[in-house]
């Protein structure tokens, strides 16, 4: 039996029974990010239902955890095996009537399962993005379908969606797997006011057999060996034990990324985990004095510029309120109330000169960026008055220019 103390998620703020008691679907789970999911889940207190395709793999998790953590505090098994097709309705409702009358409700439902084919968009049969549909976004609505309806009934519950994004050769895997992430904005949008939780996870560059077997194909289609393509991921490359702990972590701290789109990477900084150092390299470079002071003046003006914006939303009407709150979660990936403690956090921390909780504020300036990327595109296409346009587009390019001098700050 290892030490459950060495875990990935055992080294940050969370706690053994952070999640005791609560059941966990996670499809996929036989091997890779799943699995480690499931570890890190069980960590935490969850037994962990795994729906797997493969039997072999699913049976052989299902042991190798009963191994690794015996059974639970109250006696039972920490993991249940299901034999489960994600994209085949009769197998998730035979999953959903399982776990149902095994342990009574779900409260946690990861859609990690997928299939990641490769190939030019004109060139992939249409049969194979039927296979990546029926695995990427179909289960993921049958999931939704079988296990949502009890959660509402509690008004309690999670369910996560796990996006990627697209590089050229991709798009059968990449197409599907961001369709997840509007199938999540959807369901958060549907689920508004009450105790659900809707959220999208991207695990970042994966190590798995699933992305070791593409590796060589899309070096060849890039034109690279393979070792080149690696080297392209070099830095951007996160363990498959910490893309699991991300998830889990994600899961733990639920109601903090309602709504939102985020990453393993983010999920482990917020649980106060650190990376192992081969992989610290990805998170960021030094923050010297200097930079701080001008860190902490840019972070007060993006702030300041982002208030602003919200107490004009309040001038509207309250179906445009609303349509802002929502474009703005979604393109932002967190609602303005947050990204606003969340400057200040970053504020604050860099006028005090302390270069470790500026770090930790994890602002992600990014999707900040992308909001006002979207805001600039509607301008293009609605203010009909060429001056009026031009004078507001110069306005949000302003913006745009001191939320990427941030980012660059904070690189």
């Amino acid at each position: 039996m290892s030490d459950k103390e060495s875990l990935l998620i055992s080294t940050g703020t969370l706690t053994r029974d952070a999640l005791a008691g609560q059941v966990a679907v996670v499809t996929g789970a036989g091997g890779g990010i799943g699995y480690e999911a499931a570890r890190a889940l069980i960590w935490l207190g969850a037994h962990v239902v795994i729906a797997e395709i493969d039997k072999r793999a699913g049976q052989q998790a299902a042991v190798r955890l009963a191994q690794e953590f015996g059974t639970s505090a109250a006696g039972a098994d920490v993991a249940t095996f299901v034999h489960t097709d994600v994209g085949n309705e009769r197998s998730v409702q035979r999953l959903a009537r399982r776990v149902l009358r095994d342990r009574g409700r779900v409260d946690m439902v990861l859609n990690n399962a997928t299939i990641a084919p490769m190939g030019a968009v004109q060139d992939v049969p249409i049969a194979v993005w039927d296979a990546s549909y029926s695995v990427n976004l179909r289960g993921p609505v049958l999931l939704a379908r079988a296990f949502l309806p009890g959660m509402l009934q509690r008004d309690r519950g999670v369910f996560v969606c796990v996006s990627s994004y697209g590089l050229a050769y991709m798009g059968p895997y990449e197409v599907l797997k961001r369709a997840q992430t509007e199938l999540a904005n959807t369901l958060d949008a549907e689920l508004e006011n009450t105790g659900v939780i809707a959220f999208t996870i991207g695990p970042g560059a994966v190590p798995t057999a699933t992305m070791r077997a593409a590796i060589p194909r899309l070096a060849e289609m890039y034109g690279k060996t393979t070792d080149e393509f690696y080297a392209l991921l070099e830095g951007q490359t996160l363990s498959v034990e910490a893309a699991g702990a991300g998830f889990a972590a994600a899961l733990a701290l639920a109601e903090r990324y309602r709504g939102q789109e985020t990453s393993s990477i983010q999920a482990l900084m917020d649980a106060g985990i650190s990376l192992p150092a081969k992989e610290q390299e990805i998170v960021g470079g030094v923050l010297t004095p200097e930079k701080l002071e001008q860190v902490a003046a840019l972070a007060r003006r993006v702030r300041q510029t982002l208030a602003e914006q919200v107490e004009s939303w309040q001038e509207r009407s309250m179906f445009e309120q609303q349509w802002m709150k929502r474009a703005f979660r979604k393109q932002a990936g967190m609602p303005a109330e947050r990204w606003l403690e969340t400057l200040e956090e970053l504020e604050h921390a860099a006028a005090r000169g302390d270069a470790a909780a500026a770090r930790e504020a994890n602002v992600p300036l990014l999707y900040l960026a992308r909001f006002y990327a979207f805001l600039y595109g509607t301008a293009e296409g609605y203010i009909k008055d060429p001056q009026k346009r031009e004078e507001y587009l110069a306005v949000i390019r302003g913006w745009q220019e001191e939320v990427d001098k941030l980012e660059e700050m904070l690189a």
